[in-house]
């Protein structure tokens, strides 16, 4: 998740204090994601260095909040952000795959156990995100579509098991066969008769 661009989608609306962007991503984001206060300002700082906000510099006091606003160079960025894909040509470094991927190779391990485990925990998740969608999802737009967004990655993920388990079955039946499969004969020597 980009904070950066975030939190210049939120200064492209007008100037805000750190504070105020905080609470205003979790408030858009379904206050699915909460922000750490210091993240912000840290972001904040960055996007100040690099040109793409500009901030009021009233930081005189204790009291004294400092107000940012987005620049030409932050609204061009947030522009290209917005209709840019992500790269998601190379498969992310996920836990389960590696889990799942070493399990299938360790002897001893039973792999389809393995998937077995995770895919009853992910239904059990998909089924508590489906309560609080009916719960809330129709009085937040933004929390529906965080909540949507949650179940169908975690749709996907039940069916990766399900493919993996049954992949797995298969070739554990492969090796079976093949370990049950009679040896080959051995040719004949030729007997030479004089």
């Amino acid at each position: 998740m980009s904070i950066r661009h975030a939190l210049l989608a939120l200064l492209s609306e007008g100037p805000k204090y750190g504070l105020q962007l905080r609470q205003e991503f979790e408030a858009r984001t379904g206050e699915v994601w909460p922000l750490n206060v210091g993240q912000v300002y840290t972001t904040l700082q960055r996007l100040e260095r690099d040109s793409l906000v500009e901030s009021d510099g009233a930081e005189d006091g204790p009291q004294t909040q400092k107000g940012f606003r987005i620049t030409g160079d932050g609204e061009a960025e947030l522009a290209a952000w917005l209709l840019t894909p992500p790269d998601l040509s190379s498969p992310p470094r996920d836990e389960l795959v590696i889990k799942v991927l070493i399990a299938a190779q360790l002897p001893g391990v039973d792999a389809r156990q393995v998937a077995q485990a995770h895919r009853r925990y992910l239904v059990q998740l998909m089924q508590e995100w489906t309560r609080l969608k009916e719960y809330a999802a129709d009085r937040d737009l933004g929390f529906g579509l965080a909540v949507d967004a949650e179940l169908f990655r975690l749709d996907a993920v039940v069916r990766w098991l399900d493919a993996a388990d049954g992949r797995i079955k298969r070739a554990s039946l492969e090796r079976l066969d093949a370990d049950r499969a009679p040896l080959p004969k051995l040719p004949r020597k030729a007997v030479v008769r004089p």
